[in-house]
């Protein structure tokens, strides 16, 4: 693998619980293998709340039912872990886009040192990726690297015309991998914010060019209100890529592990 620098990460050390808080300049990221032996899957499905239950019930096929059900409860662990608490305990509430929350922050706060504790998840296929900081909104993305043979008409209703012209003037070879950098910076600001999709994605700008540190470029054209936000690449696993993206402050540190649960 390629050395990490400070804004990609691209090792994740096998672990299965948090050596501690995230400190004020961490962000942690967690990878999450999405097909545990079953009666892993079963244990983790323990935990999860009655909605959470009645939300995997409803996936049609059986493989969407287990990454919901692995994904969720290796969330609730960790973020018991990081706590103290009882990982079966912890209440969400949804934000914009039903981004999640833990429903009481002032016990976070307190185990926090003041500040809550934030996180964000995401998954594709059979991984998940879970990003935590403490005090401020934070996104995630993963997307398994495939082939796009549509890359160039999905961005003309997708990426912003400077862009698209970037992806246009790659290599094919390099074009599907182009595509996820711009998709999942894009997607990890959206998260952050948690409004989805619902937001155009042309109005802002991220860099996607292959070789080009990962960053905002522009937001409704605007330099000044893209500088606060801060994105980061990574490379979670063989075939996957994704980003974080973080407001406030600057200069973040990356951890990265490997959840063995």
């Amino acid at each position: 693998m390629k050395p990490d620098t400070p804004d990609a990460l691209h090792d994740f050390t096998p672990a299965d619980a948090p050596p501690a808080l995230p400190a004020a300049d961490e962000i942690h990221v967690w990878t999450v293998p999405l097909d545990p032996p079953p009666e892993r899957v079963a244990s983790l499905a323990r935990l999860l709340a009655a909605d959470e239950a009645a939300r995997a019930a409803r996936f049609r096929f059986a493989r969407h039912r287990r990454r919901y059900t692995v994904g969720r409860g290796a969330l609730r662990t960790l973020l018991a872990r990081y706590l103290g608490a009882d990982p079966a305990a912890l209440a969400f509430r949804y934000g914009g886009n039903e981004k999640p929350y833990l429903a009481s922050p002032s016990a976070a706060a307190a185990a926090a040192g003041g500040a809550a504790l934030q996180f964000n998840l995401s998954n594709s296929e059979e991984l998940a990726v879970i990003a935590v900081v403490v005090g401020t909104e934070v996104g995630a993305d993963v997307e398994r690297l495939r082939p796009m043979q549509d890359a160039l008409a999905i961005s003309q209703r997708f990426f912003s015309a400077a862009e698209r012209r970037v992806l246009a003037g790659v290599p094919e070879a390099q074009r599907d991998r182009t595509f996820f950098h711009c998709w999942t910076r894009k997607e990890a600001y959206l998260k952050a914010v948690g409004t989805g999709i619902t937001v155009p994605l042309d109005r802002f700008d991220v860099t996607l060019a292959p070789g080009d540190a990962p960053r905002m470029l522009a937001m409704d054209g605007s330099a000044e209100r893209a500088a606060g936000w801060h994105l980061y690449h990574l490379e979670p696993a063989a075939g996957y890529l994704g980003a974080v993206a973080i407001h406030g402050g600057g200069g973040w540190r990356l951890r990265g592990w490997r959840w063995t649960g």
